[in-house]
């Protein structure tokens, strides 16, 4: 089942729609704490967002791989990835049940 993509736009709409402030201002609210996140990011820290998860800057080593269509062994070079860690609150949201007392992540 695919949901909604939800954008900058929706994000926006929403804190203009709960909150109360402009568009203006909401969307440069949005927009805000999103260059923050990959500011901190760009500079290897954990993100953290108390019931929803943690973001992690993971570094991955130089590996071969292959090109699954003709076989070739291929260098992969090292990089920098980053992986999305849900918290159990979300993780309980998502899945319809009750909200764990404790949030670990």
């Amino acid at each position: 089942m695919a949901g909604k993509t939800v954008t900058r736009a929706d994000l926006s709409e929403a804190v203009y729609q709960r909150v109360g402030l402009s568009r203006t201002e909401s969307a440069a609210l949005v927009e805000t704490v999103l260059s923050e996140i990959c500011t901190c990011l760009s500079a290897g820290e954990t993100v953290k967002l108390s019931s929803f998860g943690s973001f992690v800057v993971r570094d991955k080593g130089k590996r071969v791989g292959r090109n699954p269509k003709t076989g070739v062994e291929v260098a992969i070079e090292p990089r920098r990835v980053m992986v999305f860690k849900p918290s159990n609150v979300l993780k309980a949201r998502i899945n319809g049940d009750a909200a764990p007392e404790d949030d670990e992540a």
